[in-house]
């Protein structure tokens, strides 16, 4: 009997024992090591990919994209469609940033693409009104946007929606318009995409690309300046 209760004893303690190594090492010892190695050589993408502007502020994040729209005239008004404010450069259309069925008060970031076949009527009709308000919101009175000079990345979502980049025939077709707005000279602005454009990721994966945010945010500062 004593030799059983001994033997119980002993193994509860040799697992309390090990529970607490295997804590110290697993929650506490780990969990730094990981976090001060990714501080030191990973600062930026530890923290989240931060973008500041000039003043030292956090904007967002060069991974999550942003819709740049005038404000409502009824905020309550959740039929009221969005119009995108033209003097900012503008990103993909975006069906993750909105409500949903569960807070129909606040819009929120939902990843999703719209999983809508190549011919769905409903996608064929999004894709159509979408070109025809780039068209119609980046031609200027010295600058016209051919239907054919439209990129899909500036009719169609990404499929998460929440695409931080456009290509940069997006982002070319929509300079003249931002110059204008901004009281800006179109080469300012073309200099300004072209200092913010991405090449090819190691030369050969993926396509060139540029930061919206990151775009608007050097914008910003210009017309600041």
């Amino acid at each position: 009997m004593n030799n059983s209760v001994s033997n119980t004893a002993r193994l509860i303690g040799a697992g309390l024992r090990a529970l607490l190594v295997l804590t110290v090492i697993c929650g506490v010892i780990y969990p730094l090591a990981v976090t001060g190695i990714a501080q030191v050589a990973f600062n930026d993408k530890a923290n989240g990919s931060e973008i500041k502007d000039k003043s030292g502020q956090v904007v967002g994040s060069s991974l999550i994209g942003q819709t740049y729209n005038l404000p409502k005239q009824n905020p309550d008004d959740p039929e009221e469609a969005a119009k995108p404010d033209l003097k900012w450069f503008q990103p993909r259309p975006s069906n993750g940033l909105g409500t949903n069925s569960v807070n129909t008060q606040y819009s929120l970031i939902l990843s999703g693409a719209t999983n809508k076949a190549a011919d769905n009527p409903d996608l064929i009709k999004l894709v159509t009104d979408a070109k025809a308000a780039v068209i119609t919101d980046n031609s200027t009175a010295t600058y016209t946007v051919k239907p054919e000079d439209v990129p899909a990345d500036a009719v169609t979502s990404s499929g998460s929606g929440l695409d931080p980049n456009i290509s940069p025939a997006y982002a070319k077709i929509q300079t003249h318009r931002v110059a204008e707005k901004n009281n800006l000279d179109v080469t300012q602005v073309d200099k300004l995409v072209a200092d913010h454009t991405t090449g090819r990721t190691l030369g050969f994966m993926g396509e060139p690309r540029v930061n919206v945010l990151e775009l608007n945010t050097a914008l910003k500062a210009l017309t600041k300046s």
